[in-house]
């Protein structure tokens, strides 16, 4: 019995550890520049679903999903459909991941991505309040300003370019599904990539 409760307990402490804020509540505003020295706040995209992509560049698992264009074509597809697209670094200064603003813009036009913007979140504030433990790690919030899904991208936990096509990806099921006006069948997910350097 001691066993079971203890594995209950390891069970529960898993999924505290990455289902926070919960979903169907209001997704916490925040006020961040972006690479352009524009101030975005989450409140202005009223009425849109919103993606919230933390990520780091340097990161294997944010490789995987943009050196095999993954991301971008997600990016893509979305904001074409009025979907806003938020790619936020939380790295601190002086650690993996942290640039210049210029250094930002270079690496989005390098890498053909079509975010909406690109925040710069200094001291780590934004992937605090969210916590946000992952690059990637993925959150929506629907045009009512409640948060619908958050998690990993898809479902295979690898850095390994060749596991895409068989994945699930959650991100474009909730989308699709939330868009189309029916409940989201996977609103949590566990966060898989590279812990963010706060």
């Amino acid at each position: 019995m001691k066993t079971i409760l203890s594995s209950l307990a390891i069970i529960a402490l898993t999924a505290a550890a990455y289902a926070s804020p919960e979903i169907g509540s209001k997704a916490p505003d925040f006020s961040v520049t972006d690479t352009n020295g524009k101030t975005e706040t989450l409140s202005q995209y009223k009425g849109k679903y919103v993606v919230l992509e933390w990520t780091n560049p340097d990161c294997p698992f944010v490789h995987k999903h943009y050196d095999s264009g993954n991301m971008q074509k997600l990016q893509k597809e979305f904001t074409a459909k009025g979907v806003v697209w938020l790619s936020i670094n939380s790295s601190a200064e002086g650690k993996q991941g942290n640039y210049t603003p210029d250094e930002w813009n270079k690496i989005v036009k390098e890498r053909n991505a079509s975010p909406t913007a690109v925040l710069l979140d200094k001291g780590g504030v934004v992937g605090k309040e969210y916590e946000a433990k992952t690059t990637p790690h993925m959150f929506i919030i629907n045009p009512d300003g409640n948060l619908i899904y958050q998690g990993g991208i898809d479902n295979i936990k690898s850095p390994n370019p060749s596991d895409i096509p068989k994945a699930t990806n959650y991100v474009q099921a909730a989308l699709d599904e939330a868009m189309a006006g029916k409940p989201v069948t996977t609103s949590v997910s566990q966060p898989y990539g590279c812990g963010i350097k706060y």
